[in-house]
């Protein structure tokens, strides 16, 4: 499948979207799935109906290899890069399959639009879109890859969840699949990968950290709700709990202001051991529980047993791809 197609048909199409939009396609859902982040590759291979975990690897990257951006080149050690993906899938024993790739977050902008008509034909949605979003990036529109999909909205109208990507950015992941004799069926975010581990009955705000990333997602219903990636001043190892929550208070309040309600659960990714130090500061000043992404979704049953050693090495976007799945 070619970049504008991955990217088209990869993004936002998540298990949790795909509750609230029937008509759309089905994606390809490949049973193989990579994600590329800053300081490792990780691969996991479930089984063809996945309904169990065949087997996954990690190989860690040297410290700046790739440095996350949505404009400029993203690897800066590309042959380090290289040889992880080459190692994950050696180990893996995979060739000549097709996958899912999970993409740092920065790649892909991402916004929740609302319009009060729009139109059903791509040809007519997606110039739209880039006239839409033409001062919201920084690169030319003829160069920009657009996924959309539709979503219940609060009010009359419709919201439309759009995800806009640079092709020669997307092309320098797909390209390190491509080296390893892979084909990339479907691309997405690392963190639209893992929104299905959260429970969105109530409305829940995700803040996860990878690298000096954090992105901050609120669900509520099957609907996102609220979105925002930024960089922050350290890494999650010397992130604070006053500094996690001036970033993410703007995204809860503009919520509580917008949707007329609070923010009922917190869920923090990325940030393994440091729950406690993180907890009470944020309950006192969003005063709702907080929780651990992953021992969250395991104890709400999304983590199946076989896949506690992706959990335990913190790999929750690739259990999230499981669940996208619908497996």
């Amino acid at each position: 499948m070619s970049s504008a197609g991955g990217v088209r048909d990869g993004i936002y199409r998540s298990g949790l979207v795909r509750r609230v939009s029937r008509w759309l396609e089905a994606i390809p859902h490949p049973a193989l799935a990579c994600e590329i982040a800053p300081g490792y590759v990780a691969a996991a291979r479930w089984t063809r109906g996945g309904t169990g975990l065949e087997g996954f690897a990690v190989e860690p990257l040297p410290d700046g290899a790739i440095v996350p951006s949505a404009v400029e080149t993203n690897l800066a050690n590309a042959a380090a890069v290289r040889a992880a993906v080459g190692q994950v899938f050696a180990r893996l024993r995979a060739r000549g399959q097709e996958l899912a790739l999970l993409v740092p977050d920065p790649v892909i902008r991402i916004f929740v639009l609302h319009f009060d008509e729009f139109p059903w034909a791509a040809a007519e949605a997606v110039p739209m879109l880039r006239w839409k979003l033409k001062k919201s990036v920084p690169f030319e529109a003829e160069e920009t890859l657009v996924s959309y999909m539709r979503q219940a909205p609060r009010d009359e109208g419709v919201d439309i969840v759009t995800g806009l990507a640079r092709l020669r950015i997307v092309r320098e992941y797909e390209q390190l699949a491509e080296s390893a004799g892979m084909t990339p069926g479907v691309v997405m975010s690392s963190t639209l990968a893992s929104i299905p581990l959260l429970d969105d009955r109530r409305p829940t705000l995700l803040a996860r950290v990878s690298g000096t990333t954090l992105t901050t997602a609120i669900v509520r219903g099957g609907v996102l709700c609220g979105y925002r990636c930024t960089e922050l001043p350290s890494d999650a190892a010397r992130l604070g709990p006053q500094a996690l929550l001036d970033e993410i208070y703007p995204v809860a309040a503009y919520y509580q202001d917008f949707w007329s309600e609070g923010i009922q659960a917190v869920r923090l990714g990325g940030l393994a051991g440091r729950l406690e130090e993180f907890r009470r500061p944020l309950e006192e000043e969003l005063r709702c529980p907080v929780g651990e992404l992953l021992a969250s979704a395991a104890m709400e049953g999304r983590i199946s047993e076989d896949e506690r050693p992706l959990a335990d090495r913190q790999l929750g976007a690739l259990i999230g791809w499981r669940l996208n799945r619908g497996a």
